[in-house]
């Protein structure tokens, strides 16, 4: 009798946090999805432990572009509803729907490298383009469920790719010293500063900063008492989605050199190395971590269309409305056109993991980290909680990145597109 009041209290418990915090695990499940694996991997395979105090900068960045979506939805409006007001129902429907393109986008990749997942781990027996037709509807019906439930799914997901990556990082045979040296600021050339900078961009993800300021109400912040309770759930969240990111690099770093790779052909290619080091388990684990990845950030990225397309039509949808069913139904059901898009401009599985996380970097991203400013910094909007200058010169920062890789990659960008890949 005790023990069975004492397992009901310890869950009452648990259940009240996860009502009370949570929201980050959503937010870092739309950034960590398959891109952020083989960014990772890639980092750990080209620099070693070198780039660790990029992921670290990477995650307090994502920290940072949260806290200001989260303050403006709390002292002020939402970002979608921010823009309306200042671009009228024309120009907020105009950005709304050219920001929904990269969502789709993303999708379009992210139920390809499930399906790779699922291919690669049955040997070959199931392709992966019914597998992506596939994820495209389960993630329809997960995304639909109630939102305090599909929290708790992105919690307990969360949480498993932590634990998964780094039960697979502890045997790797990492050398602890450089480990530690990873963590101290060095940039080896001009591949290491786009490699840094690549994970910097994957981590600040330009849905969170709509999501976040509509998504605040949910957990009942609304005034600056809030404010703490909202940092300390963003703490959390970006702590598991950093240290998640670490092991990752760590494993790629410590495994992939010594076994000849320089680069990496695919996110799996770090599953199918460590077979060769500690077994199948390893890349079992390590495989399906990814896939679980890439569904976990489909729902999030597709709820922000959901959301913004509605409100910049002048709509207040609500998750449980039936025109955000109808959009993210719509949305995310463009997935199922994954093959076809593969197969029309003769591009790959990894090729669609990295180029339309790529679209989203060069024209979704500087739009969005720009409106972000204007919106924290805007005095009617905010009164005054607008930015400090520390705060200012973080989203600066965010946006002049943003604007410079743009301005690098689109032409590389748009010669991949549609010249048959990487």
């Amino acid at each position: 009798m005790a023990t069975d009041h004492a397992r009901r209290s310890w869950l009452d418990e648990v259940s009240a946090t996860i009502k009370e915090y949570g929201l980050a695990f959503v937010m870092v499940a739309s950034y960590f999805g398959s891109g952020s694996v083989f960014i990772a991997s890639q980092a750990g395979v080209a620099h070693g432990y070198t780039l660790l105090w990029a992921v670290v900068g990477a995650a307090l960045l994502g920290f940072m572009a949260q806290d200001m979506s989260a303050r403006l939805g709390i002292h002020g409006t939402s970002l979608m509803e921010f823009i309306r007001a200042k671009l009228g129902r024309g120009g907020a429907t105009a950005v709304a729907l050219f920001l929904s393109v990269g969502c789709v986008a993303w999708t379009l990749g992210l139920v390809a490298a499930v399906g790779a997942g699922v291919q690669f781990l049955s040997g070959g027996a199931i392709g992966w383009q019914p597998v992506a037709v596939a994820t495209t509807f389960v993630a329809i019906g997960v995304g639909l469920l109630d939102y305090e439930l599909v929290e708790n799914v992105m919690i307990a997901m969360m949480l498993a790719l932590m634990v998964i990556f780094v039960i697979v990082m502890l045997p790797s045979g990492a050398d602890p010293t450089a480990v530690a040296g990873g963590f101290v600021p060095s940039i080896e050339n001009a591949a290491a500063l786009t490699m840094a900078a690549g994970l910097l961009g994957t981590t600040a993800l330009w849905p969170n900063f709509f999501l976040e300021s509509i998504l605040v109400e949910n957990k009942g912040w609304t005034d600056e008492s809030d404010l703490p309770t909202m940092r300390k759930d963003l703490a959390v969240g970006y702590a598991v989605g950093g240290v998640t990111t670490i092991a990752i690099l760590i494993v790629s770093a410590a495994i992939l050199p010594a076994l000849g790779y320089t680069t990496l052909d695919t996110f799996m290619t770090p599953g199918e190395a460590l077979v060769e080091v500690f077994g199948a388990w390893a890349m079992v684990l390590f495989i399906a971590g990814a896939a679980a990845a890439a569904f976990n950030s489909i729902i999030p990225i597709m709820w922000t269309p959901a959301y913004i397309v509605p409100q910049a039509l002048g709509h207040e949808p609500t998750k449980d409305g039936r025109l955000f069913k109808l959009v993210f139904a719509a949305g995310t059901g463009l997935g199922v056109l994954s093959p076809v898009i593969s197969s029309a401009l003769g591009l790959s599985v990894v090729d669609m993991v990295i180029l339309f996380p790529t679209y989203n970097g060069i024209f979704a991203l500087p739009l969005a980290a720009v409106l972000l400013f204007w919106a924290v910094n805007d005095r009617g909007t905010m009164g005054e909680h607008t930015n400090t200058l520390k705060l200012n010169l973080v989203n600066a920062t965010l946006v002049l990145l943003a604007i410079v890789l743009a301005a690098l990659s689109i032409r590389d960008f748009i010669g991949m597109l549609f010249g048959g890949g990487l």
